[in-house]
């Protein structure tokens, strides 16, 4: 089975197939071309495996030189904020699988569209320090861990992460 990583393309997080191995790929013979010329590559080479409309091959472009600028440790300028990122982190288990249906009770009750996204994958979830599973990310920002927490905190949460993102 080949390997999806989710990045956001535009306002929404989408997966794309072997981004990781063609970035590794590229890493060496792109250094020093021009950005608009490393996007081409990186669209025509991921094109082969995953599936881009004509009318958002520039947000593909884009979405894939930022990946690829933070792949070579180069700078990478601020996303855009005003969407909101919401991550379930657990490996599947009926509690996990509890706090993500949960937050999309929350999401649908409160009408906030948002990118949910659960993340399963040890190494990923490692990054973000927590010891107990379930544990729910907002913008990046864990807020809880190790239980599934009421919906109202739930609430609380996304409507002040919205705030934020709003500002």
């Amino acid at each position: 089975m080949e390997e999806v990583t989710q990045i956001r393309v535009g306002e929404h997080m989408t997966g794309i197939i072997g981004l990781k191995e063609t970035l590794a790929a590229v890493a060496d013979e792109c250094r020093g071309l021009p950005d608009a010329e490393i996007a081409e590559i990186l669209l025509a080479r991921l094109a082969v495996r995953n599936y881009i409309s004509d009318n958002v091959r520039e947000a593909y472009a884009c979405a894939f030189l930022r990946a690829y600028k933070k792949a070579i440790g180069a700078p990478v300028p601020e996303n855009d904020t005003s969407a909101l990122c919401i991550k379930v982190l657990g490996p599947g288990c009926v509690q996990c699988e509890r706090l993500a249906q949960d937050v999309m009770a929350v999401m649908a009750e409160m009408n906030i569209m948002a990118d949910l996204v659960h993340v399963r994958d040890v190494m990923e979830i490692g990054r973000y320090g927590v010891m107990g599973m379930p544990a729910l990310v907002i913008n990046e920002g864990v807020v809880w861990a190790g239980s599934v927490p009421p919906k109202s905190k739930i609430t609380a949460w996304i409507a002040q992460a919205g705030r934020r993102t709003k500002s």
